[in-house]
């Protein structure tokens, strides 16, 4: 799907996806991602959902978000609390969705101006 960029003034936005690839401001990326609104896109380096660790989500700690939205990939798939435990333990939320679904509510949420990450698992 490709979306169209809106004049948000953000940094980041997701302009098109699909099965295996996340495009950010054009640019397009064909592995796991970190994105914020306003700091470099990040390689998040988990190639599946069964590699997930509670390092993986802990590299979000030092950005401060607000929320993480946490697309599992083609499918719905809900990471176990002990990963997920280091941003509970400081008030950060967490919302899992699938890959596509996750790159329509960063965007929905940047837009309005909100602390979120999301963290796009793209399997190899």
């Amino acid at each position: 799907m490709k979306l169209h960029q809106d004049s948000s003034g953000a940094l980041n936005t997701v302009t098109g996806y699909g099965a295996h690839y996340v495009d950010v401001n054009l640019v397009r990326h064909e592995s796991s991602i970190l994105l914020l609104p306003d700091t470099p896109v990040q390689p998040w380096p988990v190639a599946s959902f069964d590699a997930l660790g509670p390092e993986h989500f802990e590299l979000l700690l030092a950005q401060t978000p607000e929320l993480v939205v946490f697309g599992s990939g083609a499918r719905l798939r809900f990471p176990h609390p002990r990963l997920t435990a280091a941003l509970a333990a400081r008030r950060v939320g967490v919302e899992t969705m699938d890959f596509m679904a996750a790159c329509r509510t960063y965007n929905i949420l940047m837009a309005e101006g909100r602390r979120v990450a999301a963290a796009l698992l793209i399997e190899q």
